[in-house]
């Protein structure tokens, strides 16, 4: 860090500060010399700053100092970001994120590596957070009931060997990215991967959560949440082994990583096409478990069926947002509150009689042709047909590029 920034400290920036509440943002800037931060501000008492303009200004507080300008230093997370952090100011993604500047700073993510592989830490936090966003629950949650809903998805989604009871530390490191807000009372927040950080977040409770621009984008974007998601799973549980559908689907994220459109003809789909691409995803992960899920049942009202939400995933994402019934009249044109197609997935063989929980033999249905199917004098009949018309369609989205 350049000499001149190393001797700012906390009361200088708070000086700074308190010029820039008596000036307003545009006034502050014009007099400084300083552009509207793009990339991180400084949050103090719920306000947000422009971080290198404050930096550069309190560097005129010091004795016998002038404040710097603009092409003086540089900012940045290594420096700006980083002096205000360590005299214990949040600083955080700037205001205005974009999709794809979010989708960066998540793929980017300093994550630890252990063997090679990336640790799940971070990513499992930030989709848990983004859920919570999607659903409208309040952006800040205390320290104990966050611990509570996050050490669980460590345990079953973290990647084994790893140490999956410590949820100070991703919080610790998610603030350090500026992704993560913690009412920290202006103290310092510890980054070691040690017992002061637990200690300090056991001692201290804070409240945390997503920052707040990329909470509200993650809230209010479908375009960011499916960019978002997906870049946490592509540069961090792809190739892993990690159960990410299962997760995602805990979290109520799984549409955000597997959109199905909203009425494609999937007649005329291009060789390896995204859509394609993710069927074979889903159902590499849908037939990795499905062993575990034979015969397998779950205790609720009644003794029910272990289903595979990947294997629903899959065929939701192969129906292009249409009723896979070749007979359909016309099927439902809205979609559900959740973003999908009005689409029911059922298994041509059911499930509670013994029928695999395979997408080769499971249909997308809009809910008149399920209907038809279920109760209706043709139903037997169309059963049959619907079935081939599975298989078929399983087969060519699991053909090989240029077959």
């Amino acid at each position: 860090m350049p000499v001149a920034l190393r001797d700012i400290g906390r009361d200088q920036v708070l000086a700074a500060i308190a010029e820039y509440d008596r000036l307003g943002q545009d006034e502050f800037l014009d007099a400084h010399g300083f552009q509207q931060a793009r990339e991180y501000l400084l949050v103090h008492d719920g306000r947000a700053y422009d971080s290198t303009a404050i930096v550069g200004v309190a560097h005129g507080y010091l004795p016998g100092q002038s404040p710097l300008k603009a092409s003086e230093f540089s900012g940045g997370e290594a420096t700006v970001g980083r002096l205000l952090r360590d005299l214990g100011f949040a600083v955080q993604v700037g205001t205005g994120p974009t999709p794809d500047r979010l989708a960066r700073l998540l793929r980017n993510l300093n994550v630890n590596r252990p063997g090679g592989a990336p640790a799940l830490y971070q990513p499992i936090i930030l989709l848990w957070a983004f859920g919570r966003a999607v659903r409208g629950e309040p952006r800040m949650l205390g320290w104990d009931a966050t611990e509570r809903s996050v050490q669980p998805l460590f345990g079953l989604y973290g990647r084994a060997g790893e140490d999956r009871g410590k949820a100070a530390y991703p919080a610790s490191a998610l603030y350090g990215a500026g992704l993560w807000e913690l009412d920290a009372g202006g103290e310092p927040v510890p980054r070691s991967h040690g017992s002061v950080t637990e200690r300090w977040f056991r001692e201290r409770q804070p409240s945390g959560g997503l920052a707040g621009p990329v909470h509200e984008l993650i809230r209010d974007s479908e375009e960011a949440r499916v960019a978002a998601v997906g870049a946490l799973v592509s540069a961090f549980f792809t190739g892993t082994g990690a159960d990410h559908v299962g997760l995602l689907t805990d979290v109520g994220l799984l549409g955000a990583a597997f959109p199905v459109p909203a009425r494609t003809d999937t007649g005329s789909l291009l060789p390896d096409s995204p859509l394609e691409r993710a069927y074979r995803e889903l159902y590499a992960i849908a037939s990795a478990g499905a062993g575990d899920r034979t015969g397998a049942r779950v205790d609720r009202m009644a003794s029910m069926p272990v289903r595979s939400a990947a294997a629903r995933r899959a065929v939701l994402v192969r129906s292009g947002g249409r009723c896979e019934n070749p007979h359909c009249a016309g099927d439902v044109q809205d979609r559900t509150r959740a973003g999908d197609p009005i689409l029911e997935v059922d298994h041509v063989w059911d499930l509670a009689l013994g029928g695999p929980d395979d997408p080769a033999q499971m249909i997308a249905l809009c809910p008149n042709c399920h209907a038809v199917k279920t109760r209706g004098r043709t139903g037997e009949q169309l059963r049959a047909e619907l079935l081939a018309v599975a298989r078929s369609r399983h087969e060519a989205m699991l053909r090989e590029p240029g077959v």
